[in-house]
Order: C-alpha cells, then structure tokens, then sequence
C-alpha cells in the first residue's frame, strides 16, 4: 500500500485538464511513494475510464456542500495506511518526482508537519507566468501578511491533519490558509528548494473573478488566529496586505490574458 494520498475534486467539466492531473501524479511518485489517488466526483460524472486506466485508486461521491467538504471526503476515504496527503484542482499539475522529494523529507524530519515548494502560475494553455519560488520566510509571514505558501505540491501528515480538524468547511476559498496556520503551531512548515508544482491561472474563472472574497477571507482568517490584543489594531496592517494581494492577482491575471492573446 502507498503512503501517499492525493485528493482530487473535480466536477467533471475540465476533460482536457483533468487526465493531465492525473498523469503528473503518477510521474510524481515512485515505488512506496506512488500516489494513492481518490476522486471526488459528483455521481453523474463517468469515471470508469479513470478507473481502469489505474490513474485513480477510488471514487467518492461529492457531498456538495463545498470544495472543503469534498477535499475532507476524499480523505476520509483514504486507507489506514496513508500517512502522507494533499490536494490537487483538476486542472493543475506536480512536477516529476516532486512526490518522491517531499516523502522522503518527510521520512527524514520527524518535526517537519508539512513540506512546500515553489509552484509555477501558467496560463491556461500551459505557458509559465510566474514562478512562486518563495522561501521558508513565508511560514512566519502568514501571521501578518499574504499567504505565500503554495498549497499545490505541498505535503502533510495525515496524522497532524485529523488532529487540527481538517479543512474547516466555514471557509470558501481560503481554508488551505487557515490549516497551513495551524499546522505552523504545532510543528515545522519546510520549504524545498524546488519547483513541485504547476498552478492554472484562468483570468475569467468564478475564484479569479472572486478573488476579492478570497483576500477577505484570508484577512479574516489571519486576524481569528492572532493574539486578542493584537486583534483590535490589526487594521492597521490589514488593509495594505490585502491591496498588495489584490495588486499581484492582477499581474498575473494581465499576463495570463496576454498570453492567450498571444495563442
């Protein structure tokens, strides 16, 4: 049995997207850490074809009560054996052994609670916008600023994930913010010097247009997780964050939007 899991939620709508998801999953992981694959779908979708490719181990039925409710299924679904999981959108990528890196710092660093890496933003046809190639300085800066931490790519202990509660489903769009937080209070968030990950950035999907929410969110979510005495002036650094925030997720989006003018 793997012991590594990856979730992915996926509606059904993206069928160039989505075999590409999950063949980068398999070139990610190799031997004891190729990926266990679960797939939450809604029940309408057709998945025999991803089944009996082996490209997905299981399929759960989306519950519909959001993308944290769906991600929490998946997980639930995942055998005892699973000690290390995350996450992919449908139409995101891992890089080859990326699976293989994180697992095996994993293995190494019994304090680590999860490992990161940087995460190349790209265009809908795939050309690379942007590189996130942040560094272990974001850890420390999610107490008081942007979530620069990539979530694609990323591992965690299953373990430290069921202690914390999982994915709150009181959160829309930024609840992997809000367990990143909680997993840096109770052990170590390490970063690896390399690329695992590739983001698609549509500008004219529901969570770009949304992203305004989103940072409202995070906001929101930084300031529960701050000491009460902070919290009545966090208003002073709260503003500014989210308009930088703002200001990056429109550089990338008038690039994603020149670069399929470009196509």
């Amino acid at each position: 049995m793997p012991k590594v899991g990856i979730v992915v939620p996926t509606m059904g709508t993206r069928p160039d997207y989505l075999p590409q998801c999950l063949n980068s999953i398999q070139k990610a992981g190799t031997g004891a850490n190729e990926a266990y694959v679960v797939m939450v779908a809604p029940t309408v979708f057709d998945t025999k074809e991803f089944i009996a490719s082996g490209l997905v181990h299981k399929i759960v039925a989306d519950p519909g009560k959001g993308l944290s409710e769906a991600i929490n299924a998946g997980f639930d679904a995942m055998p005892d054996e699973i000690e290390y999981i995350n996450w992919l959108g449908d139409d995101d990528l891992l890089t080859e052994g990326s699976i293989d890196t994180g697992a095996k710092y994993l293995d190494t660093h019994p304090r680590t609670v999860m490992v990161f890496g940087g995460s190349d933003y790209m265009s809908p046809d795939g050309e690379t916008l942007w590189t996130n190639n942040s560094g272990p300085w974001v850890v420390p800066l999610m107490r008081f600023g942007p979530n620069l931490t990539p979530q694609p790519g990323s591992l965690f202990r299953k373990s430290v994930f069921l202690d914390v509660g999982g994915l709150d489903p009181k959160y829309g769009w930024a609840f992997d913010f809000d367990l990143f937080i909680k997993f840096s209070k109770v052990g170590r968030l390490s970063f690896l010097k390399t690329v695992v990950s590739r983001f698609r950035w549509h500008p004219e999907s529901l969570s770009v247009k949304q992203r305004g929410m989103s940072v409202a969110e995070a906001s929101k979510i930084r300031v529960s997780h701050l000491p009460s005495l902070l919290r009545p002036i966090s208003l002073l650094w709260e503003w500014p964050v989210q308009q930088a925030t703002l200001f990056a997720g429109k550089v990338v989006t008038a690039r994603a939007r020149k670069a399929e003018r470009k196509e």
